[in-house]
């Protein structure tokens, strides 16, 4: 009796045994993901990932275990969410799914990002006036080594395109471009690369242009002109110039000479001057000279303190044209840059003839004209900028 006790007492525990083994059994569940979107994507995108269609098979979901492959991992409870890939390249999206039971089972899918062109513009650190700029934009780069294509907008203050929109325009479609400048300030421009698979970036870009500088000093110097002519009386002789072309006249002497006549008495020629655009009208009639000494008649017109002196020193210019303007177009320094007109009229060849029809001993004369006019001229010398 006691033996058949023992005997189904250890029945029994088998018996057991193996029913907690059949309770014990886990059951997986099964992962199910898809995408929401596009699974080709660009650097910077999101895509939305679905596994509501995941099953417990048996109990529930605990929990959705998500690894993008790019080293971001999170946990969510429901079977919904997004990514933004803010990497380039090709990556498995890992879904873990784990249910009540302790179950668990995976499955993967893959996402391709894209990558944007990397710019990279090589600008000169100093720019002057009337430089011409090398923007280089060889350098840029694509992660997939990707055909890249150029825009270069080259001045926001320009609508070359003529759209009404100045920040769209496509001045050069080159790696490299060469802009000319011609006066200071600030240019402001972008740039725009396409790597023909979707991958737009751009990049805006400003340089500053510096105006040049110039050490100025004025050099006193003369211009001189001669004539040496012959007039009959009640004849004009003129003569137009522009001494003030690039100087400033400081000042003029002019002297008529005539030849020293065989009878007296003297002629009477008069010297005139007019400088149309200061209407600076000057005139002298002829005087004679002292006969025992030997002098001529002569006429002289001259005038000082025209213009003030240039000022020396150091200037900031776009360029030497636009000094130089500057310089000469300074108010109340610019007399006698317009034209000059001089004339000699031969009024009267003393003595006529006192019979009629008699040869006139005296019908004109012959004359020289001295001009010298003093002039202050500017000499510019380019200097560095100071570090």
């Amino acid at each position: 009796m006691k033996w058949a006790l023992i005997f189904v007492s250890l029945l029994f525990t088998q018996l057991l045994a193996g029913c907690t083994g059949v309770l014990e059994e886990t059951v997986d569940p099964r992962a199910s993901l898809t995408t929401i979107g596009p699974t080709d994507i660009q650097q910077g995108e999101s895509v939305t990932f679905d596994a509501l269609d995941s099953d417990a098979i048996e109990g529930v979901i605990t929990a959705f275990n998500w690894d993008f492959g790019d080293g971001t991992k999170t946990t969510t409870v429901g079977g919904f969410t997004s990514h933004q890939f803010m990497k380039s390249g090709q990556f498995n999206v890992k879904l873990t799914v784990t249910n009540d039971q302790g179950g668990s089972d995976s499955t993967t899918t893959l996402i391709k990002v894209n990558g944007a062109p990397e710019i990279n513009i090589s600008i000169p650190d100093v720019v002057r006036s009337g430089d011409i700029i090398l923007l280089d934009a060889s350098n840029t780069f694509d992660p997939e080594n990707g055909v890249l294509k150029f825009a270069w907008d080259l001045n926001f203050l320009e609508d070359s395109d003529g759209d009404g929109d100045t920040r769209n325009d496509v001045d050069s479609t080159d790696e490299r471009v060469y802009l000319p400048t011609e006066t200071s300030g600030s240019i402001m421009g972008s740039l725009t690369v396409d790597d023909s698979e979707g991958g737009v970036v751009s990049e805006q870009f400003s340089i500053e242009v510096q105006p040049r500088r110039y050490k100025v000093s004025w050099v006193q110097d003369t211009l001189k002109w001669d004539y040496d002519e012959y007039l009959e009386q009640g004849e004009t002789w003129s003569e137009n110039m522009t001494p003030g072309m690039g100087v400033r006249i400081l000042a003029y002497d002019a002297q008529l000479q005539l030849d020293q006549d065989l009878f007296m008495p003297p002629d009477n020629f008069t010297l005139s001057l007019n400088i149309i655009d200061d209407s600076h009208r000057r005139s002298s009639d002829t005087k004679p000279g002292n006969v025992t000494r030997n002098e001529s008649t002569t006429a002289e017109l001259n005038a000082s303190n025209l213009n003030p002196p240039g000022p020396d020193g150091v200037f900031d210019a776009d360029s030497e044209d636009e000094l130089l303007s500057s310089l000469l177009n300074e108010p109340g320094a610019r007399f006698g840059q317009g034209e000059w007109v001089w004339s000699i009229i031969a009024q009267n060849a003393d003595p006529d003839s006192l019979i009629p029809g008699a040869p006139d001993p005296d019908s004109g004369n012959d004359w020289t004209l001295e001009i010298v006019i003093t002039i202050s001229r500017p000499v510019l010398t380019e200097v560095a900028y100071e570090v």
